[in-house]
């Protein structure tokens, strides 16, 4: 038996060498294969210089929003609060305001912020303009706030320049897409059933995620907030949609200022109703009911509806227009003030006597 497991273990071994030989037979010739040699990159072209150089500099100013939903256990009875959704946004000042969607915290009971160095924070609400899709929410990060986006401007933007966003889709923080201005001045409806106006196209990728993070110009700048895209599938089918920073800058301020936001006034009342009954009449416009004491319409010498003996209202000025924007309906003129900032000097075009006439009026703050 002894004389027997030693055979066997000479012919094992046997066996090993004869496969280590027949290993190095077969290897020698891929050993005397080399390598395909690397060719350098050499110098990044200029255009992807600039594109890295923007992201850099941006991504520090992007946040991922997550918000949360308060449900009860039907079981213990007690509130929870689950995931919900989300988002993105980007900082705005130097306080620790953040900007995004309405429609990325509507509903919420509570949302958290993601800094771009990994801090996670609660934001407290701060104010809502649901009629142009905008939000504000605060964080305290101390010292450490991350720097706010420079601003630039949407009014002189064109069709066919770059832009770039920066968001969250599906979940992938810190996102980069790019694209151009597809078309300006689009508008879209709300779940609501109202309309967004005055919106810039892009083809840049806006996806699910995307939403209240910024649109960027090639300069850095902030020129739109990612709010929607066109797509049957839901996902990015190179139609994208952004407020213009102009409204941006005029609407965020009042959301920190007051926690809501109305446009500038004029100082007159008005009623869709009475406005449906007058183009019944052929009158078509919206019908001046009444002036405000010391309001911009009673500077421009706007003149209201009067009641003659037997009590019947009687149309004086009817507004037809502001600019160049036709005016129909009282929507029609909420939307065109909408457009301008207190203190902007615009051209009213009234309906007074049976001729159309133009008249100016300076605008007023509605929080004064």
């Amino acid at each position: 038996m002894i004389r027997g497991a030693g055979q066997l273990r000479g012919f094992l071994l046997g066996l090993v060498a004869a496969g280590i030989a027949a290993f190095l037979l077969f290897e020698a010739p891929w050993r005397e294969t080399e390598l395909r040699q690397i060719i350098p990159r050499g110098e990044l072209a200029p255009q992807e210089e600039t594109t890295i150089a923007l992201f850099e500099a941006a991504r520090g100013s992007v946040v991922s929003i997550t918000t949360e939903s308060r449900v009860l256990d039907p079981w213990s009875r007690r509130a929870m609060e689950v995931p919900r959704g989300t988002g993105s946004g980007f900082i705005w000042d130097d306080r620790g305001h953040i900007v995004t969607n309405n429609h990325v915290i509507k509903g919420a009971s509570g949302a958290r912020v993601r800094l771009a160095d990994g801090r996670l924070l609660e934001a407290d609400l701060v104010g809502t303009a649901p009629e142009h899709d905008l939000a504000v929410l605060h964080v305290d990060a101390g010292l450490d706030t991350p720097p706010p986006l420079p601003i630039g401007e949407s009014d002189t933007l064109r069709v066919g320049q770059s832009v770039f966003a920066i968001g969250n889709p599906f979940g992938l923080d810190w996102t980069l897409t790019t694209g151009i201005v597809s078309a300006l001045d689009r508008e879209i409806p709300t779940q609501d059933g109202a309309t967004i106006e005055g919106l810039i196209q892009t083809d840049a990728a806006i996806n699910p995620g995307n939403s209240g993070g910024p649109l960027i110009d090639s300069a850095g700048r902030l020129i739109g907030v990612n709010t929607a895209i066109f797509s049957p599938s839901g996902s990015s089918a190179g139609i994208g949609f952004a407020v213009p920073v102009d409204t941006v800058n005029r609407v965020v301020p009042q959301l920190i200022e007051t926690g809501t936001y109305r446009p500038p006034i004029l100082g007159i009342r008005h009623s869709d109703q009475i406005n449906r009954l007058a183009a019944m009449q052929g009158l078509e416009g919206v019908l001046i009911l009444g002036v405000e004491p010391g309001s911009p319409a009673v500077a421009a010498g706007l003149r209201p509806a009067r009641q003659d003996a037997s009590g019947r209202l009687v149309p004086r000025d009817i507004i037809v227009g502001i600019e160049d924007r036709a005016v129909a309906t009282s929507a029609d003129l909420r939307d065109a003030l909408d457009a301008y900032a207190p203190g902007d000097r615009v051209t009213i075009r009234v309906l007074r006597d049976g001729s159309t006439s133009d008249v100016s009026a300076t605008l007023a703050d509605p929080r004064l």
